[in-house]
């Protein structure tokens, strides 16, 4: 158990899971927190986070910071997706271990599964096939990541610990038209054919793909659970365990903010994976369920894409 003023390093505080870290954790009254932006610290310069931890010494660690995005920015960029995720996680987590943190928690993606493992995806379905290549580099960095923590718990005892989440979505999210997630994508693009008055819009692939979504939140009350309650080689999903179509969402997102325009389908454009639904039994029997059903949080984060206009421009 994390002690109430215990020194907690969350990685990647100004991006979406990260600051729901942080909500969560001044909401459960911690509140030594120590956070550093990127131009204070790049978590790409090895150096400069070995200087950091020797001199913070957190005895807690976060690891949400991540370059993420969609189908068209992780296949236009996987170079840098692979460079930038590979050299944060082995900095941080390597950095985490010389200096004697207590325990560590790496955040991943759902991503890392097959592309064509049984459905609902378990945690030991991890390594059994072809990856979808679409986010192959992506997904090779981030089993880096949790395959380190777990070389290290067997090596030198370390209590390093993997939570793998299903898409997110919710406050604090990126709304780029070209390198956002699905979700996001779809508010913005929605909300401005009804500010423009556009008699449609068009949708990337077929609508046919299964999605499931996790408000970033509820992801965050996991984490802070875990990092409490759960030790362990393995990673742990996060996720509702209910999926919909992108066609569903398209028109659940439509209808939320108020488009009433046709939505037509590209199919020249890539679907992805046709389904990637999460096994979420095991946290649920280590005793955490979410709380947000999809609609009302894409009403929330609808909101928050309205509030936050910068955001929003990005």
């Amino acid at each position: 158990m994390m002690e109430q003023n215990a020194k907690i390093y969350v990685a990647g505080h100004r991006g979406m899971v990260g600051s729901a870290i942080c909500r969560e954790l001044r909401r459960q009254e911690y509140s030594n927190i120590v956070t550093r932006p990127h131009d204070a610290l790049d978590l790409c310069r090895q150096d400069a986070v070995e200087r950091f931890f020797a001199t913070e010494r957190p005895e807690y660690v976060f690891l949400a910071a991540a370059k993420v995005g969609g189908i068209g920015a992780n296949s236009t960029a996987p170079a840098d997706f692979m460079y930038i995720n590979m050299m944060v996680e082995m900095n941080v987590i390597h950095a985490a271990w010389r200096n004697g943190c207590k325990k560590l928690e790496f955040l991943g993606s759902s991503c890392i599964y097959p592309r064509m493992a049984p459905q609902p995806m378990k945690e030991d379905c991890l390594l059994t096939s072809a990856l979808e290549e679409t986010n192959e580099a992506y997904a090779l960095a981030k089993i880096s990541g949790l395959k380190y923590c777990s070389y290290l718990n067997r090596q030198y005892r370390t209590d390093y610990i993997s939570v793998m989440p299903t898409n997110l979505y919710g406050p604090n999210d990126n709304y780029h038209p070209e390198h956002s997630h699905v979700l996001p994508a779809f508010i913005r693009r929605f909300h401005e054919a009804k500010e423009a008055g556009a008699p449609s819009v068009t949708c990337w692939g077929d609508g046919s793909p299964l999605r499931e979504f996790l408000y970033v939140d509820d992801l965050a009350n996991l984490c802070v659970f875990l990092m409490n309650n759960y030790s362990g080689d393995e990673t742990v999903n996060a996720g509702t365990g209910k999926e919909l179509s992108i066609r569903e969402l398209a028109e659940t997102v439509a209808s939320v903010v108020g488009y009433t325009g046709e939505i037509l389908w590209d199919t020249t454009k890539p679907n992805g994976t046709p389904r990637k639904l999460l096994d979420v039994s095991k946290a649920e029997k280590l005793g955490w369920r979410y709380n947000t059903e999809l609609e009302d949080g894409i009403r929330s984060a609808y909101q928050d894409f309205l509030t936050h206009s910068r955001r929003a421009e990005r």
